[in-house]
């Protein structure tokens, strides 16, 4: 993923091993908190909640012994703004080889920003039946809520204007793990040119 046109990085949030740290808190966080792992599932929302939802069931295996199970959710058709996405937006199809009746239901996204993307995904999830409880795992928290919605495990809280990008590079899709934060990028300043005729003043002129 290269950096959207007109932006430029204003600031590193995360290098790879304050990633992966992050990730380690929030996985013993889950452990800690739901002692009967084998009622949890960690649901990823695509594109990168996936991935992280893999990681995240790895280190919860290596803090507890046991690992949750793990699947992935599109929410394109669930949107509100799906045309002010894309015109046509790319289905990548879910995933959930599991009954979640009953289960609690983590979900995993990269970022949380105005809460409609949580949203669309509470929405596609209760059409795969009725979890126990559903709770939400974030790796960067950037404010800005449209909506009620808050996050149970939060991997960074990251204070941002509207006009700024917060950016989640990780290795399975992009080959490298860091977080960024973009902001515009600012157009170099033109000076004015000065009017014909109308220069600096000049001197007398010396005689030869």
């Amino acid at each position: 993923m290269g950096t959207p046109a007109g932006f430029r990085q204003r600031q590193e949030v995360m290098d790879a091993p304050r990633l992966a740290r992050t990730l380690s808190r929030i996985a013993h966080e889950i452990a800690e908190r739901h002692p009967q792992l084998s009622a949890v599932a960690l649901v990823g929302i695509r594109t990168r909640g996936v991935p992280l939802a893999r990681r995240l069931a790895r280190l919860v295996k290596g803090a507890s012994g046991l690992e949750p199970q793990i699947g992935a959710l599109d929410i394109t058709l669930y949107r509100d703004d799906t045309t002010a996405i894309a015109p046509n937006p790319v289905m990548r199809g879910t995933h959930i080889p599991f009954s979640i009746d009953g289960r609690t239901v983590v979900l995993v996204d990269d970022v949380l920003y105005t809460g409609r993307t949580v949203r669309a995904a509470l929405d596609a999830l209760i059409d795969f039946g009725r979890p126990a409880r559903i709770e939400l795992a974030v790796l960067v928290d950037r404010g800005h809520r449209e909506l009620p919605i808050r996050a149970d495990y939060a991997g960074r809280t990251l204070a941002t204007r509207h006009d700024e990008i917060v950016q989640v590079l990780l290795s399975e899709e992009d080959g490298e793990d860091r977080v960024l934060l973009l902001g515009k990028a600012r157009e170099p300043t033109r000076r004015a040119a000065s009017p014909r005729g109308k220069g600096k003043a000049r001197g007398p002129r010396r005689r030869r």
